[in-house]
């Protein structure tokens, strides 16, 4: 049996302000193309279908669209939800979805049970998916009791643990002897992050280890972490990672989907996306600045997105000024400087006062925000701890509206 490993899609992000809807479709066209010529039996996608959990009619017209596409290669599709996404938002569809063998898990059911997705091939059942969706607060609330802000993480470690240890006893005690494969979405220690996984909320605070899984399962299809890589354990635990870039920390990622065939392995074959765009981070003085403009050329579908980083020794209103008409008169085709950064070295303060160049409040997630609020007050690091978990289970309760 084959099984395909993806997740964080999060339809309906922008970069800067550049709507990557497109780059998502180039990316389910090349995954059509992929399932033409390599059959698969189930899809796995392991939460944040969205970017925001409650997602445009536009978001949701290239979700519907999307599935409907995938289901014509005549595989079972199993979706979990993420922290991005709302859980009514993705189970509103679910009894239609069903009768189209895609099943979707949009938060963890009061009955583990209800995780356990029998995979059949010829009516004889192979293997267990246990689909966990992310982990909120209100699913581990029993757990913090705990008076420190140390002892509460441990507890939510030791109740995120709990919650795929009881899955796995529970799939071992109804379906002896079958593989069984886990979906997940969280923060695994160990995992290398980039600057696009936000507001990595109160479930995802403590890390997980690789040994809080147990030793059931086959396989752990992860998603949270955009970059793709396999955490250090003997069960294969692999981030499949984001199909496109969403910031331009991944510019360097090799965007992949991963491949099971339980046949032969429980190690996936990694098989990489080709790239739609360009993501180019130009640092240097004014001067250098200027020549890598002149020497960028746009090689791909989609247009090419640029950011600026200047440094300069000294403080200079006019480098500033310069680079700003430099920017203006910039004008090779398909490409477009979307950000731009000045840094100088030797500064005074009252120079620093009088710089044009500001951090907008729309380039910081509302955790950011909260955290250079935190930095400003006179509290003790754990005070500071204490109020950024609160703060976090705020955010949670406001990514769910609908309830």
């Amino acid at each position: 049996m084959k099984i395909l490993h993806t997740a964080d899609w999060h339809i309906g992000k922008r970069l800067h302000k550049t709507d990557l809807s497109q780059d998502f479709d180039l990316f389910v066209n090349w995954l059509c193309n992929y399932l033409r010529e390599n059959p698969v039996d189930v899809l796995l996608i392991s939460g944040d279908v969205f970017d925001f959990s409650n997602p445009s009619s536009e978001s949701r017209s290239q979700y519907y669209k999307t599935l409907i596409k995938l289901k014509n290669f005549n595989l079972k599709i199993i979706i979990t939800g993420g922290n991005h996404d709302s859980p009514s938002v993705l189970e509103a569809p679910k009894e239609i979805l069903n009768q189209l063998d895609i099943h979707v898990i949009g938060q963890m059911p009061d009955q583990f049970e209800d995780c356990l997705i029998p995979v059949s091939s010829e009516n004889e059942i192979e293997l267990i998916i246990a689909a966990i969706p992310y982990l909120r607060s209100r699913n581990l609330q029993r757990q913090f009791d705990a008076e420190s802000y140390e002892n509460k993480q441990e507890a939510v470690k030791e109740s995120i643990a709990f919650h795929f240890q009881e899955t796995a006893k529970l799939a071992k005690e109804n379906y002896p002897n079958l593989p069984l494969i886990a979906m997940g979405h969280l923060f695994a220690t160990g995992a290398s992050l980039s600057e696009s996984e936000r507001d990595i909320q109160i479930g995802n605070l403590a890390g997980l280890e690789a040994t809080h899984f147990g030793n059931d399962y086959n396989y752990i299809a992860l998603g949270h972490i955009h970059k793709p890589q396999r955490l250090q354990a003997e069960t294969p635990i692999f981030y499949s990672g984001s199909p496109i870039p969403l910031s331009f920390s991944e510019r360097k990622n090799d965007k992949r989907i991963l491949v099971l065939d339980t046949e032969a392995s429980f190690e996936p074959e990694s098989i990489s996306i080709p790239k739609f765009r360009d993501l180019i981070l130009i640092k240097g003085t004014l001067d250098e600045i200027k020549v890598k403009l002149e020497n960028i050329e746009n090689k791909y579908p989609l247009k090419t997105l640029i950011e600026i980083e200047l440094y300069e020794a000294e403080f200079s209103a006019t480098k500033t000024y310069e680079l700003e008409q430099v920017i203006e008169a910039f004008d090779k085709q398909n490409c477009d400087i979307v950000k731009h950064k000045v840094t100088f070295k030797n500064m005074t303060e009252v120079e620093r006062g009088v710089s044009t160049v500001e951090s907008q409040v729309s380039d910081f997630t509302p955790k950011e925000v909260f955290q250079k609020k935190l930095e400003g007050i006179d509290e003790t690091e754990n005070t500071k701890l204490e109020l950024m978990s609160a703060f976090e289970e705020i955010l949670d309760e406001l990514n769910r509206p609908e309830e």
